[in-house]
């Protein structure tokens, strides 16, 4: 049985951290962060990559956020609702943020790398808030990520993210999509195996 080793030099010192988020628009600067979710992820000493610990937040709207309604209906988040448990902008990032800090150092790693499918979407909402709410440990490069449209672009001809995940053999949830915890989880689920399949491609080049 395979055994989980450290990921450190495999991507240059740095941990690969799916991230997916949920919004009340398109515009960081303005528009609400409404969910966050963060994949950290373990390698094998095959050198394969899985999916380790999820950790997912709901957010409350910060003072003045826009909420995009065409937004809001796309992933049927309701932000005031009694039962969402959202906590502030920085409690949540805080979360986040100390998982992904453990992870990196669990890892030998130096700083965590943000993968997403679209990935600058995903990082301009988290940079922005990292922003508003002054934190100061942020452990994401701050600009550099892993795009897994451009790596399902490749692998499989595919960028939206159900039809690259349809393609590369994962069953797709229509009704789950848009929720942050599972469209990271499949984005993390494609760009794993993108990655391993690589990874043998390798192998059986070198034998």
């Amino acid at each position: 049985m395979s055994e989980y080793v450290p990921i450190g030099q495999r991507f240059r010192g740095f941990l690969p951290v799916v991230v997916d988020v949920e919004t009340g628009g398109f515009n960081a600067q303005t528009d609400a962060l409404l969910q966050i979710a963060a994949i950290t992820l373990r390698m094998n000493d095959a050198g394969h990559l899985h999916r380790d610990q999820t950790i997912s937040r709901h957010v409350v709207p910060f003072d003045g956020a826009n909420l995009e309604p065409a937004s809001l209906e796309v992933n049927g988040i309701d932000p005031w609702h009694p039962l969402r448990l959202a906590v502030p902008e920085k409690e949540a990032l805080s979360d986040v943020f100390k998982e992904v800090r453990r992870a990196v150092g669990e890892n030998e790693c130096t700083r965590a790398i943000l993968v997403g499918h679209n990935a600058a979407f995903d990082l301009g909402f988290i940079n922005a808030a990292v922003a508003r709410t002054g934190i100061k440990r942020n452990p994401f490069h701050p600009f550099s990520n892993f795009d897994t449209v451009t790596l399902a672009a490749m692998a499989y001809g595919q960028t939206v993210l159900a039809r690259a995940a349809r393609a590369a053999g994962l069953e797709w949830n229509t009704a789950q999509a848009h929720s942050a915890t599972y469209d990271a989880e499949m984005t993390a689920d494609l760009f794993c195996g993108i990655l391993n399949r690589w990874q043998r491609c390798q192998g059986s080049v070198s034998d």
